[in-house]
């Protein structure tokens, strides 16, 4: 009895300790319409399971520190249990002191293609390559807590960063797209090579000083935190000089540029015109939204 009692308390000690994401795990099937849905329904479930109940650190995250985000899954095609589908990976973080959250991450992923069997059991085992599916999900997670790390302290995600850069080396030879250099430049592989790579360290610097000394001090005061703000997004400028029009910067500002726009077309107003016009060349799709910022 005595060692039951130790087993099972261990056991919610384990348990206890990991469960860092809260995540929303969506399965669109609609473009199918010539299999039971059932398979999608279940599928939608073990992928929620699978993300939320997986031990992805050794951090213990209380309820209220669980990473808030959602993984969108589009199939598009089906067939003898090959999937072809897009994932759209979303997260954000909490402002200090206030009810606001702050968009993180945005990433529309085409190339996630995967075989999956009805109730087969999702297990991530870091040190082999499963399926694409487990793979890509994986990565995600990592990519997700390691984009929320680094936004409470200087490079806090490196080693969930270097766990991702593991699963795309173990998936490289799978022969799944998006995984290795040799497809186009906007992929797993590159996201994370930019991410680890001394020369984009100014994207890491910027999640930092943006939400730390920025999003985290609007509660205090307003016109302090836009000009931190405003000098995260010029050191951001430095990617531009390195690699222009950068996967990594277009990854940063589909998720901040809405954001962007309300902090700087509201409340108490500081010089932007120089900022505006960084803006325009880092991101330029996005110029349409950066006319709308008030000098």
């Amino acid at each position: 009895m005595r060692k039951f009692f130790l087993v099972s308390f261990l056991f919610i000690i384990a348990f206890a300790k990991g469960q860092e994401l809260n995540c929303t795990v969506t399965v669109n099937y609609d473009k199918i319409t010539n299999a039971n849905v059932q398979i999608f329904k279940n599928l939608q479930i073990s992928l929620n399971d699978f993300v939320n109940k997986t031990v992805w650190t050794e951090q213990s995250y209380s309820q209220r520190e669980k990473i808030n985000c959602s993984m969108y899954i589009i199939i598009n095609s089906y067939d003898s249990n090959q999937f072809g589908a897009t994932i759209q990976v979303q997260s954000s973080r909490p402002a200090f002191n206030s009810t606001y959250s702050s968009p993180v991450i945005n990433i529309n992923d085409k190339e996630f293609n995967f075989r999956y069997v009805e109730f087969e059991n999702m297990i991530y085992n870091p040190n082999s390559f499963d399926t694409n599916l487990i793979s890509v999900l994986a990565y995600y997670s990592y990519l997700i807590i390691g984009t929320d790390a680094d936004t409470f302290s200087p490079k806090g995600g490196s080693p969930y960063f270097q766990i991702a850069q593991d699963i795309v080396n173990q998936a490289a030879q799978s022969g799944y797209k998006g995984w290795t250099q040799a497809e186009k430049n906007q992929n797993r592989f590159f996201l994370i090579n930019d991410i680890l790579s001394p020369a984009m360290v100014a994207y890491r610097e910027t999640l930092y000083s943006y939400h730390f000394d920025g999003i985290d001090m609007m509660h205090k005061d307003l016109k302090l935190a836009k000009g931190a703000i405003k000098n995260a997004l010029m050191n951001i400028y430095k990617l531009n000089t390195v690699r222009p029009n950068s996967y990594l910067a277009r990854t940063f500002f589909d998720a901040k540029v809405d954001e962007i726009v309300a902090i700087y077309t509201g409340g108490p107003s500081i010089p932007v015109a120089d900022l505006v016009d960084n803006l325009n060349k880092i991101s330029p799709t996005n110029s349409s939204k950066w006319s709308q910022v008030k000098f």
